[in-house]
Parts: C-alpha cells; structure tokens; sequence
C-alpha cells in the first residue's frame, strides 16, 4: 500500500532513532522508531496489524488515485451530508466600544435589524429546520448584546421552531463583554445559549489602548469582571488582538486573570489573533504592524509563542485538525442587518461579495469566490492541502485586490506545524 501525500515527518533530537509523524488529512499524530519508517516508505515487512492501523490513521492509503479523487471531492461529500446549518447573524452595527482597528469601521453606523428582517429571518431557518436541519446562529455585531430583546425574541421562536420539528437549536454570543453580566447570562442559557466569544486585547493598558469605550475610557476592568462573574455558568472562548508590538505582553494577561481569580480549566478555549486590516483594507494609526499575511514571520512566531504561554498556565486550547474557508460549505452562511447574505464575516459590506439575501435567497457565488481555487496541482500535492484548502480569501483579495489564486500557507506550516505539534504532545505528557 502506497503512502498518502499528506504526510509530514519530523527527527526527535532528544530521542535519537525516532520520528515524529503527522497524516494531515486525519490530524493523527504518532512517534515511530526510524526502522518502523523505512519499513512504512518501503511498503515491506509490516505485519497485518500495522498496515491496519496506518491504513485507519491515513498514513497509508489503498490507491493514490483514489486518494486524489477523494480530496477532489470533499466538499462535495461534506455537503451532501451535512445536517446542520450554521449563521453568522449580525443584529446591529452599533457599538460600546471604540477599537481603532475595527474591522467594520468603514461600514459601521447605528443600523439595528427590523422586526421585518427577523421575521424573516426565523421564516428561512424553520423552513431548513423542516427539511431535517440542525440550526446553530451566531449572534453577532457590532456588539450584539445591544440588542438584547431582539436576541431573545429570535432565539426563543427558533427554539420552538427547533422542538416542532425535533431538530437541534443552539446559539453563540461574539461579544465584547461590557454588558455580559450574569442575570444576561441566566437569561440566555435556557433559550439554547451554548458558547460565549470574549475579547479581551492583553494587560489593561494595552486592552484600554485598542479597546476603549466610545467616551475614550478603558474598558477591561469592566469586562475582567464580568468574565470572572460568568465563565463558571457558561461555556466561554477567550480571543484578543495583537500587534507585532504587543504579542510578547499577553502572557500578563493571563496571569492576571488567574490572579483575579479565573479558572483557567473553567474556559472552553482560549485564542489569541493578530490585527487585520480593516474590511476596506486600510491601517488604522500606530496599528500599521497589523497582520495582512499569514506567512508574515513576525505572526508566525507571535501565534506560537501565544499558545505555548496560554497552555503553559493551563488555558484549553484549538487542537490540529482538518480545516477550511466557510465559503466551502453551502449550510454556513452570514446574515446582515438589512437581511443581506454573505458567505464569509469578512465580506460583510462588500457588494460584490453579497451572495444574496433573505428575501431572495442565495445566487451562484462559484465565480465571484473562486470556489475551487485549491484545485491545482501545487495545492492537490501539498501535505498541508487538508489545513487550509487554499487559505484565506480576503487576504489574497488584499494582496492582489481579487480572489483569484490561493493564500499559500506552506511557510506558515513549514514554520509552525511541529512546534505546535510539540505543544500538545508535551501537553499531553504533563497532564
């Protein structure tokens, strides 16, 4: 049996005469003995068992062609099985905060959704919900805890929706925490609130600086307190941004945070992204070190720094696995305010990049997104093809103004992969 081309191998230096292996496609990890290998490369001397368990792991692999074909054909095969819908719901593109680098500062404004639009909208998922789907929304914002009542009113006529026709529905909060206080909390969780999205941009200092309120005062005290209020009552993922100026500080927040009496195990998981540039592409002031590239070193080795110190003090984080564009996936979809459709966050406000809207449904975006973009055979033949099937659309729209090739992120694995890797393989010991 041959081997799969989405393998990637690495020497242990501390243990010499073993590997380390990845079959990307499966995210399988495992340390093997140099001989196991070379009889693996040969596809000689392996005993029945072995090449069971390296078929079922994806290290090896009955035909390449069928392999080949099966790529081709993922989302494909995804699509056509998938029983759950996912929406990014923005409820308004009002804010309490004044964060510099906004991503939607060049489309922002007091703009709130109708009761008309989200009517309609909980028209369009209980149809989904009456096809047999499994409904999962994110609400989003601006800041969507602005319109609460909205929230609620919307999650409580999909989950009646929901049990109606015996399907699942739960919701997400992205939120930036001013207003998340318990009694906001214990009012949500029964309406099918699953996970909180928290940001929270370093120490004080650093966090007042990029995420002040609209009046210009600081914000994390406020925030800090409602999280250690709420993150033992409810599932929470912690984010913040950062620049190539003030990644190497966040490890401070963290130990603030324990300091004020979080429990790190307490949280669902926490992640930590570099800056982007703004919707329209521009910089905002003395944020010009912000990320437009994944394969900027300086990001590379800020991503792996953050998750080395955030599992140090013994924060959850993301696993490895398999990932890809939402664009890929026909069930996950964006809803603007005004009920417009958009197959990405990112895209929001962009004309060209609305898919369609609640009222009309969904038109053909295979051109406009550049659907099989990793169809090539550099991508088909790459070992990291299952991590990010062509990468980031809007960053290759920043690149070269247009969707129109892949956003490589060879460097960034070739950089980053086995350290982090290391991490939850030590991880892994230590725990």
């Amino acid at each position: 049996m041959p081997l799969s081309r989405y393998l990637k191998t690495y020497p242990c230096p501390e243990k010499p005469g073993r590997m380390l292996l990845i079959a990307t496609r499966r995210c399988a990890v495992m340390e093997i003995s140099d001989s196991l290998w070379g009889r693996i490369f040969k596809g000689a001397g392996l005993s029945g068992d072995e090449r069971a368990t390296l078929t079922r792991l994806g290290v090896l692999v009955p035909d390449r062609d069928r392999e080949r074909e099966e790529m081709l054909a993922t989302f494909d095969t995804l699509n056509s099985t998938s029983r759950r819908l996912s929406a990014k719901v923005t409820l308004t593109l009002k804010c309490n905060l004044a964060c510099p680098y906004c991503f939607e500062d060049p489309f922002r404004g007091d703009f709130v959704m109708s009761s008309a639009t989200a009517d309609l909208l909980v028209q369009r998922l209980t149809e989904r919900m009456a096809e047999g789907l499994d409904v999962s929304v994110e609400f989003y914002g601006g800041e969507a805890l602005l319109e609460l009542d909205l929230l609620k009113n919307i999650a409580t006529r999909l989950a009646v929706a929901a049990a109606n026709h015996s399907v699942t529905f739960s919701f997400n909060i992205f939120t930036n925490g001013v207003l998340l206080t318990p009694a906001v909390v214990h009012q949500l969780l029964p309406l099918g609130l699953a996970v909180i999205r928290l940001t929270i941009d370093g120490p004080p200092d650093v966090h007042d600086h990029q995420r002040p309120f609209v009046s210009g005062k600081g914000s994390f005290d406020r925030i800090s307190a409602n999280l250690l209020a709420i993150h033992k009552v409810a599932p929470v993922d912690l984010g913040g941004n950062y620049t190539r100026d003030n990644y190497h500080r966040f490890p401070e927040l963290l130990d603030l945070l324990i300091e004020r009496g979080i429990e790190p195990a307490r949280l669902k998981e926490v992640s930590f992204s570099p800056i982007m540039p703004k919707s329209d592409g521009s910089l905002a002031g003395n944020h010009g070190s912000a990320c437009a590239c994944s394969a900027e070193p300086w990001a590379i080795e800020a991503g792996v720094f953050l998750r080395g110190e955030v599992i140090k003090r013994g924060f959850p984080v993301a696993k490895i696995k398999p990932g890809a564009c939402m664009i890929e996936f026909n069930n996950d979809l964006v809803v603007g305010y005004d009920g417009s459709i958009y197959k990405c966050p990112v895209f929001m406000g962009q004309e060209d990049l609305r898919v369609g809207s609640l009222a009309e449904g969904i038109g053909d975006y295979s051109q406009s997104h550049n659907l099989e973009l990793w169809k090539n055979e550099e991508c088909l033949e790459c070992a990291y093809l299952p991590l990010c099937f062509g990468g980031c659309r809007f960053f290759r729209r920043l690149k070269t103004g247009a969707i129109d090739g892949v956003d490589c992120r060879r460097a960034m694995y070739d950089e980053s992969l086995e350290a982090l890797i290391r991490q939850d393989l030590n991880n892994t010991t230590q725990a």
